[in-house]
């Protein structure tokens, strides 16, 4: 009987061999499947002298995951500018031995720097899954640039990273910051200590009289991350959502978003 090869083998193998490909492991595929999470997003990655992203989201109106490309390159300005590629995604389970692909076409401009490349239902999704694990990958080839100066850099070997969605729960995932004295601070921002939500610490900024247009005449709030408790030391995503009490009338202000 042959040798089983680990997840982390095969692609470093799949790497080797297509220099042009990115690959994205996603744990917790269910997230996204179960609308838990609103989008997933790759690193950035370099191909041809230009900075891409796969992006994974819901479709809206039907039980599907749409796969996508960006292009979010800082030499993409005016809009007299264009590219062209070929790309390959593929769809593959956690032992890479069964596998789904296709191969498309996309067309980058000013008006559009994200291509929807393909589709899949999540029934489909789910055959793949083993452990709650995907893997998704992108090989972008034949990449032609039309209006801008790119200087293109043979790529060595393919690139491969580990996203992790999670979710933490509600009475372990808030913070709460009571600041006495706020009327005698003097300086641009103070800052929380740090709290530990899910695999990081974090702590809020307060700058008590705003920041750039809002500066002199509001109150900026923000949420930084800090060191890492477990897991590899990778890029977070997070979806939160910010609130400044109103301690008399109870007319709270908050914002939700990701980051």
């Amino acid at each position: 009987m042959g040798q089983s090869v680990s997840l982390e083998e095969e692609i470093k193998n799949e790497a080797d061999k297509h220099k042009n490909l990115h690959l994205i492991v996603v744990e917790g595929i269910t997230k996204l499947t179960s609308r838990k999470v609103e989008s997933c997003v790759s690193s950035d990655f370099y191909i041809d002298g230009l900075k891409w992203n796969i992006i994974l989201v819901p479709a809206v109106g039907d039980d599907s995951l749409s796969m996508g490309l960006m292009l979010n390159d800082s030499k993409c300005v005016g809009s007299n500018w264009h590219v062209k590629c070929k790309v390959k995604v593929t769809l593959r389970n956690e032992l890479i031995t069964s596998m789904l692909y296709q191969t498309c076409s996309a067309h980058f401009s000013a008006n559009c720097k994200k291509v929807d490349l393909v589709k899949h239902c999540f029934k489909k999704i789910h055959n793949y899954t083993d452990k709650d694990i995907v893997v998704f990958s992108a090989t972008v080839t034949n990449v032609e640039p039309n209006g801008l100066n790119v200087t293109s850099i043979p790529r060595k070997m393919g690139t491969a990273e580990r996203i992790k969605l999670m979710e933490v729960e509600k009475n372990k995932s808030k913070f709460t910051w009571k600041i006495t004295h706020f009327s005698s601070f003097v300086g641009e921002h103070h800052s929380s200590y740090q709290f530990t939500v899910g695999p990081r610490r974090w702590f809020l900024r307060m700058c008590p009289q705003g920041t750039l247009e809002g500066k002199g005449n509001s109150l900026s709030l923000f949420l930084h991350a800090s060191d890492y408790v477990t897991g590899p030391k990778t890029n977070t995503l997070a979806v939160y959502k910010l609130r400044v009490l109103d301690q008399f009338k109870r007319n709270h202000h908050e914002i939700g978003t990701k980051a």
